[in-house]
């Protein structure tokens, strides 16, 4: 059998809750809390927009509103030089090499173009994944391309939201293991939870994923 393991990556490898919470702090010193509430006000717009984070575009849309604080420079320059490395959660990199014995290792996350493979290369995941990396806007979406780029018998979803481990479960049914990393806001915040079904397997955290061998997964498959 041909198992393809595919992985989220912000709050499932990456702690991106923390990420955020480091760089409110520096918009704080560079410009002032309440024009650090006003960037992040655009954030959320945008991301209501977009389906996914930008914190480059974000950026762009502060500028526009504030053209003469030039000190937003040095929020990019943050952004752009920021050591994502020191913000894998712990075990990460393991769980990568762990799965690969039994499949191929792959990233599926949603992002923009620039800043999310900035991110991924910068935090080692790139070549933790031998270069295995798609992003889309929408990846539960995408899963056509998705089985064209990496074909297998069954796919394993490693995911700190339900709402996209839901869509694709009803799009792949059991071709698909369902794995929740309870990791990060979106798995904590209940308006992110209700309406979904559960997934198959259910993570504390992500080095969790380490005491699972592939029969172990299509077990919790079947019993689901």
């Amino acid at each position: 059998m041909r198992i393809v393991f595919l992985f989220d990556v912000d709050n499932t490898l990456l702690d991106t809750d923390r990420v955020t919470a480091d760089v409110r702090r520096f918009l704080s010193q560079q410009i002032s809390p309440e024009e650090q509430q006003h960037y992040f006000a655009i954030f959320e717009e945008l991301r209501a927009e977009l389906g996914y984070a930008d914190y480059l575009g974000a950026l762009q849309r502060y500028r526009l509103a504030h053209p003469h604080h030039t000190e937003i420079m040095h929020v990019s320059l943050y952004l752009l030089n920021y050591h994502f490395a020191e913000r894998l959660f712990p075990g990460a990199l393991d769980v990568i090499e762990y799965v690969k014995q039994f499949g191929a290792a792959v990233i599926l996350s949603d992002g923009d173009v620039v800043f999310q493979p900035c991110k991924i290369e910068s935090a080692g995941l790139l070549n933790a994944f031998d270069g295995n990396v798609l992003i889309f806007v929408h990846k539960e979406m995408e899963l056509d391309a998705v089985q064209e780029k990496f074909p297998a018998d069954h796919y394993v979803m490693v995911d700190d939201k339900l709402r996209i481990l839901d869509a694709m479960k009803q799009a792949w049914g059991a071709r698909l293991t369902t794995v929740w990393v309870r990791q990060g806001h979106y798995a904590r915040e209940p308006r992110h939870l209700q309406g979904y079904r559960a997934a198959d397997v259910t993570l504390e955290q992500i080095a969790d994923l380490m005491e699972y061998d592939v029969e172990k997964l299509l077990e919790a498959t079947r019993s689901a």
